[in-house]
């Protein structure tokens, strides 16, 4: 069974526990009656570009396949392309393909992939990529342009880390404030603390659960607050309530983030656009 203080998993997932989901337990006379509080899109994927994540199709192809793939495919091809770019050796060519082909795509998802790759990839140039493309038109590569400096030399790039508290789209800002956690630690206290009152209840809950690690009088008033305030969705409280019975200095020792290794799956989110998966 998983430590309940276990700090790795982040907020817990709705769907992993039920009872915390917003309208557990009522009965709706119909689809009108239902609301949805979080951040949820409504797309129209066919079947196959849902799989575009899936690399199993492109296993055996070699990375000058995968980068004319990338340069010339459909939608989905140059997705896959992108992401298993990422899963070659550091190499000048694939430089260049995911910096002036991937991130130049008119798709989002193909440049999202693209800086993810380029996290992967890792050095000087995928970072300087990475800052370029957090001033994307999308959120979410911006996002995913906040988890590749993470990855490749967090505190090399925490001023920009920082500047991206500032972003008009939540997930950035979650983003940006778990990676400051990570340099921080318990100095994030006043970020977390107006984090904790962001318009987003996703960035909420993310600032809730990482004040889990600040051993401080006013992380635990902030978080009483939180764990009483009806106002708040319940998966909100909960993690509040949470952090309140967690040891700071476990959680701290814990921690590893949630925007690195399988970052692209974050708690309630699918790995091809970082939407909320209800």
């Amino acid at each position: 069974m998983r430590d309940a203080d276990e700090a790795t998993d982040g907020p817990t997932d709705p769907r992993v526990h039920p009872e915390e989901s917003p309208g557990f337990g009522e009965e709706p006379d119909g689809l009108d009656e239902i609301e949805v509080s979080r951040d949820v899109t409504l797309g129209e994927a066919t079947p196959r570009e849902l799989q575009a994540t899936d690399l199993g199709p492109v296993a055996n192809r070699s990375a000058v396949d995968l980068i004319e793939d990338l340069t010339s495919g459909d939608v989905v091809e140059r997705r896959r392309a992108a992401l298993a770019l990422g899963e070659e050796r550091p190499a000048e060519g694939l430089f260049d393909a995911l910096v002036t082909i991937g991130l130049a795509d008119a798709d989002a998802d193909v440049r999202q992939f693209a800086v993810e790759s380029l996290g992967n990839l890792g050095g000087e140039r995928a970072g300087d990529a990475a800052l370029g493309a957090l001033d994307d038109e999308n959120p979410w590569v911006r996002a995913e342009a906040v988890v590749a400096l993470d990855r490749i030399d967090r505190v090399a790039y925490e001023s920009h880390l920082e500047a991206a508290l500032a972003d008009d789209h939540h997930a950035v800002r979650r983003n940006a404030a778990i990676s400051l956690f990570k340099i921080r630690g318990e100095d994030t206290l006043d970020l977390l603390l107006e984090l904790s009152r962001d318009d987003s209840e996703r960035a909420r809950e993310w600032a809730a659960h990482l004040l889990a690690g600040v051993d401080d009088e006013r992380a635990d008033e902030r978080l009483t607050e939180i764990a009483s305030d009806e106002s708040e969705p319940k998966v909100v409280r909960s993690t509040a309530a949470r952090s309140i019975e967690a040891d700071p200095g476990k959680f701290r020792r814990q921690f590893t983030g949630g925007i690195e290794n399988d970052s692209a799956d974050l708690p309630g989110e699918s790995r091809l656009n970082r939407r909320p998966d209800l």
